[in-house]
């Protein structure tokens, strides 16, 4: 039996690298110290296999990859689309293909965490790693974000409940704010709870920025609330804030998808920099997929933008509404797509998938899921942190190694995009030299 230990999860934005895994003749037996979703992923990432086919019938690896290199190359808009659960390593393949055959690619953050990423843009980041939420951070307040389902080890390691060098006492030493629209698990364990009127969040930063720099409140009608919450209320929110010795915004879904989306983020940004010139604050976002933060990295190294890039003029453009995912496939402008290590038939709208189903699709996938059933071509896939390895991002921009565990019978994500890039690459210069 071989033990690996530090082994970093890959289910979630937190990659927990305090991991201990079994294995005993390639098999993982048992996983020590994740939580139940980790748990399930590693136990089960054996089972439920995907089959190499195309069109439904099996077919040799060769014979996949081929026909995936005929559909883009001949594609006049091609997507390609997921990247939040593999390497970085894959990502720039992927980044590489796409450019090679003028496609569009994007990533889950574009109908996300996207609008988080367009105001740092715009305001930039007052940010922090989680070890220093863990070490430092009185206070924490949760803007639109349920750690609790969406990151199962959040509080544990990095925040409410963590024991930190300068927050030994852990939960005791610490107060807890949440700011959401209804009563969440975090919410419940929360020393303030303040549940707000919804698609309201924009009004409330802008109160905030202003009780924070002791500015006159106006116009705010006879019931004196904000988003239903008592001015009196958010005026003991301002002052908590610039009172403590270190304090953190972690904002999720709630803050990025509801209404104003990205000029929400903008606000909270903007307060939390202001925040700074009373005491020391910081901001950060929850991306739930494990390398979904990758994704953005990559593409903006490779290309200079996160997510939504096109090469259809064969340069990069950003294109958030007209090159994301979503849109795409809603106006029906996609006509071929390469799918990597997510699943668009669980994620997407209903509207979105039909398009999908009716054009060449061809998924890359190491198990059995919604897409796998209908896609024209399946090519099973070794899963990162588990049958490769390969660098993750975590949620606060920290890169971290991920192991291989166990050998897949199938190649890896990098060297399944390297060989369709290479057979449409000879294609093309094979076409050029019998012009």
């Amino acid at each position: 039996m071989s033990i690996f230990q530090d082994v970093v999860c890959t289910f979630c934005g937190c990659l927990c690298d305090d991991l201990a895994v079994e294995v005993e003749s390639n098999t993982i037996v048992n996983v020590k110290k994740a939580c139940q979703n980790g748990r399930h992923k590693l136990l089960n990432a054996q089972s439920n296999l995907s089959s190499l086919r195309v069109n439904g019938q099996a077919a040799s690896l060769d014979g996949a990859l081929d026909e995936a290199a005929r559909i883009l190359s001949k594609a006049h808009y091609p997507l390609v689309y997921g990247l939040s659960s593999t390497t970085t390593e894959a990502q720039r393949e992927a980044i590489a293909l796409t450019e090679l055959i003028g496609g569009t690619i994007d990533n889950p953050a574009s109908y996300r965490h996207g609008p988080g990423v367009i105001a740092r843009q715009q305001v930039g980041l007052a940010s922090c790693t989680l070890g220093e939420v863990r070490n430092r951070a009185d206070l924490l307040v949760f803007w639109g974000a349920n750690s609790l389902e969406s990151h199962l080890r959040h509080q544990v390691r990095y925040s409410a409940l963590a024991k930190g060098l300068f927050i030994p006492e852990g939960r005791k030493g610490r107060k807890v704010v949440v700011i959401d629209v209804e009563p969440t698990g975090i919410a419940k364990q929360a020393d303030i709870f303040l549940q707000v009127t919804p698609g309201q969040d924009f009004e409330i930063a802008t109160v905030l920025r202003a009780l924070v720099k002791g500015l006159p409140l106006e116009g705010l009608g006879e019931s004196g609330s904000v988003a239903g919450i008592p001015l009196d209320w958010w005026q003991e929110i301002a002052e908590l804030m610039k009172a403590c010795r270190y304090g953190v915004v972690l904002f999720g879904l709630g803050l990025t998808m509801s209404r104003g989306k990205d000029l929400n983020v903008e606000q909270v940004l903007t307060l939390v920099q202001e925040l700074n010139h009373f005491t020391r604050f910081s901001a950060l976002p929850m991306p739930g997929h494990g390398n979904e933060n990758g994704s953005n990295q990559v593409l903006a190294w490779q290309t200079g933008y996160p997510f939504a890039v096109n090469f259809g003029r064969g340069y990069p453009r950003y294109g958030p509404g007209e090159f994301s995912v979503i849109d795409l496939l809603n106006r029906k402008e996609v006509d071929a797509a390469l799918i990597i290590a997510t699943d668009p038939a669980d994620h997407l709208p209903q509207a979105a998938v039909r398009h999908l189903q009716s054009i060449p699709t061809i998924i890359m996938e190491s198990q059995e899921n919604l897409t796998t059933s209908w896609a024209n071509i399946v090519i099973p896939v070794a899963p990162a942190g588990i049958g490769a390895s390969g660098t993750f991002y975590r949620m606060d921009n920290v890169p971290l190694r991920v192991k291989k565990l166990i050998d897949f019978p199938c190649p890896t994500d990098v060297e399944v995009l390297r060989s369709i890039k290479e057979r449409i690459a000879y294609a093309k210069n094979y076409q050029r030299s019998n012009l």
